[in-house]
């Protein structure tokens, strides 16, 4: 049995290719898993530098997620057995998509108010940001010479006031 030429030098070149470092190989699985890797470490880092604030108000809910609302508490009083949210959203979807639009009007009325309410929080909370961030760079324009100056005045008052105390 004869081998070809051409199947020995791809032999030979899998085992070249074996012995390099993952980073260094052209093909393979593991050069797909560094590249996931890379991808899941930017994600990381992007959420540490945008941390939530706790404070910022909630997003409202559609008028699909206000229907769903008031259908989880009808479909459960239906369905008591039922445990599984996938199946109430489900049930709910379904629901949603037969309603005919004089139907939806109520939910899209309440999801409309609840949403000029959010804005309303939403100018307030940011009136609230900038107020905060304008006192921090009050606080950050001052030289760092200012500071040490204040900070010299208070001990130097602070050893007057221990002088007469000793007086």
């Amino acid at each position: 049995m004869k081998v070809t030429k051409g199947k020995a030098a791809a032999a030979k070149k899998d085992k070249k290719e074996a012995l390099k470092p993952v980073e260094d190989r052209k093909l393979g699985k593991r050069k797909a898993a560094l590249k996931a890797d890379k991808s899941t470490k930017k994600l990381a880092k992007k959420e540490k530098l945008t941390k939530k604030d706790p404070n910022k108000p909630k997003r409202p809910p559609s008028a699909f997620f206000v229907f769903l609302e008031e259908f989880r508490k009808i479909y459960k009083q239906e369905h008591p057995n039922v445990k599984a949210v996938s199946v109430v959203g489900k049930a709910g979807g379904e629901k949603w998509k037969s309603l005919s639009e004089a139907e939806k009007a109520p939910f899209e009325a309440k999801a409309a108010k609840r949403k000029a309410d959010y804005e309303k929080l939403m100018v307030a909370y940011n009136k609230k940001q900038e107020s905060i961030a304008d006192d921090d760079e009050e606080e950050s324009d001052r030289s760092k010479s200012e500071v040490h100056d204040e900070d010299d005045e208070s001990a130097e008052e602070e050893e007057d006031d221990e002088e007469d105390d000793e007086d």
